[in-house]
Formats: C-alpha cells, sequence, structure tokens
C-alpha cells in the first residue's frame, strides 16, 4: 500500500465551457493534462514519479456551470480500465434524471464507478435539498450509493468558477444526509475551507462515516485552517486537487504536506491507511 491522492481531476476538459477552461490556464498543468487524458499510462508514470501509489478520478455532471455532461462518467470508466488497482474512478448523477437511484447502479454495474461526486455549487443544489422536496432524486442516490457501499464526494467550500453558488458550499448543510444515511461514507472535499473548516470539523468528529479531505488548501496553511487535524488523523484523507487553480504538482503538494511537523503515524494515516478504507481496491 502507498499514498492515495484522493482528488484528482482527470476530466474530459474538452467538455468545458472556455470561461470554465481558462480556470485551468494555458501553462503549467494546465498546458500538460491534455496529453494525460489521452493516454493513462503516461498519467501513471507522472503519478510513479510524484510518489503517489493510486489516485481518485474526481467525475461529476455539471453542464451549467462547468459543461461536462453525463459523458463524463463513461471517459472516466474507459480510463480508469488502464489500471483499476491504481486508479478509483468517480462519477455523477445529476437528481433530476429520470430514475436516479437506478441510474447509480447502472454506472456501479456496467461502468466500474467506484465513487459518487455531489459538487453543490457547480450543480445548483444543496446537497440536502431533498429534505424540503426539492429535489427528491437526492434521496434515491443516497440511498443508492449506501447501499452498494458507494463513498460520496460532496464538495465543501468555495468556487471561483464563472456561475458558481457559494450559497450551496457550507459543510453543515451535508448533515441531513449524515444523519439520514448512517451507513453512507461521506467525504468533505477541501473541507469547506476557507470560509467554513469548522463546520467540516464538526462533522467529521461527530460521525463515524464523514471524513475530512483537505485537496485545494496549500499544505503551509493546512494546520492554520484545521487546528485539530492531528486529533482527527483516521478522519483526514490526503488530495492534491491536481491541476487545479494553485496546483502545479502532485508531487510538490505531496511533499509540503510531509514537512508539516506531524507525528509518523499521523502521516500514515492520512497518506495511506484512511484511504484504503474509504476508496476499498477492487478484488483480484
Amino acid at each position: 500500500m502507498g499514498v492515495t491522492d484522493c482528488h484528482v481531476h482527470i476530466n474530459p476538459v474538452w467538455e468545458m465551457r472556455a470561461e470554465a477552461r481558462a480556470i485551468l490556464g494555458t501553462a503549467g498543468p494546465g498546458a500538460e493534462i491534455e496529453r494525460y487524458l489521452r493516454e493513462p499510462g503516461r498519467f501513471l508514470d507522472y503519478l510513479d514519479r510524484c510518489g503517489v501509489d493510486r489516485a481518485v478520478l474526481v467525475n461529476y455532471v455539471a453542464p451549467e456551470v462547468v459543461g461536462y455532461t453525463e459523458r463524463a462518467n463513461d471517459f472516466v470508466s474507459d480510463y480508469c480500465r488502464a489500471d483499476p488497482r491504481r486508479l478509483v474512478a468517480v462519477g455523477s448523477v445529476l437528481p433530476t434524471h429520470p430514475d436516479p437511484g437506478l441510474e447509480v447502479r447502472r454506472l456501479a454495474r456496467d461502468l466500474g464507478i467506484r465513487g459518487l461526486k455531489i459538487h453543490p455549487p457547480h450543480q445548483l443544489f444543496a446537497p440536502n435539498d431533498y429534505v424540503t422536496g426539492r429535489l427528491p432524486g437526492l434521496r434515491a442516490i443516497y440511498a443508492a450509493a449506501e447501499e452498494l457501499g458507494l463513498p460520496v464526494i460532496v464538495h465543501t467550500g468555495t468556487s471561483v468558477f464563472p456561475g458558481a453558488r457559494n450559497k450551496y458550499g457550507p459543510p453543515l448543510l451535508v448533515e441531513d444526509v449524515a444523519v439520514d444515511f448512517p451507513r453512507l461514507t461521506l467525504v468533505l472535499a477541501h473541507g469547506g475551507r476557507p470560509l467554513w473548516t469548522e463546520e467540516a470539523m464538526f462533522l467529521a468528529r461527530r460521525f463515524p462515516n464523514v471524513y475530512l479531505e483537505i485537496s485545494s488548501v496549500p499544505p503551509a496553511k493546512l494546520l492554520d485552517y484545521f487546528p485539530q487535524l492531528p486529533r482527527l488523523a483516521d478522519k483526514v484523507l490526503f488530495g492534491s486537487d491536481w491541476p487545479g487553480p494553485g496546483v502545479r504538482d502532485i508531487g510538490e503538494n505531496l511533499s509540503a504536506f510531509r514537512r508539516l511537523p506531524l507525528p509518523p503515524e499521523t502521516l500514515d494515516r492520512i497518506l495511506v491507511r484512511n484511504a484504503e478504507t474509504v476508496f476499498r481496491r477492487p478484488s483480484a
């Protein structure tokens, strides 16, 4: 077992809206990403150079803000077939789908999807909108994921993408989901940064199946955002958010994280062991 990067964006960027694509830029990883998208082997070589064993490839459907359609599920499914032991396929179902629960089951059964992504600021709904009756399809998504043992990654925190609605970003909106689906594994992507990190830490402490994921937080600032991180070591997941804004290289991000004044046992839990629990490896 080695390091798992629990938040990497290997996505079909050719589907992105121009204004969203511009966020990645034309230099650094923004320029390199398309080579990796066409050649999984090249990306796996990059992971080797970074010292990373596995990568969770976070894909989601957000046609209005980012441009990604349901074809993103097929893309990540095909891509991860290059090495399912090292590449974890994460897909997405919108709650407006005619039968979202059935679609979750199809993604898991036919496409090998091993996790789901909910991105409230980009998908323009709150993660608990099933409570009010606005989006009852969300309940079916969570119920199917709970039944199948699929972790659900929820974006928490702000987004700078044009058209994003950050009112949907507070982690506390996920509390209803944790209460109503106690056997569902929930991952709070980005830990609510920069405005709601205390909410994210509270939820990770309160619920056994809620994990705090620290991608897109500069490692040098990590203990400022999450001062209780050492006490939460068994509930924290490492992630880079590469090639997101400000994340130029997974290896640099990992090295900076390892330089934090954390005990070896804490580093091992965050970098290796917790991910083996949340994103289990496929059987032979």
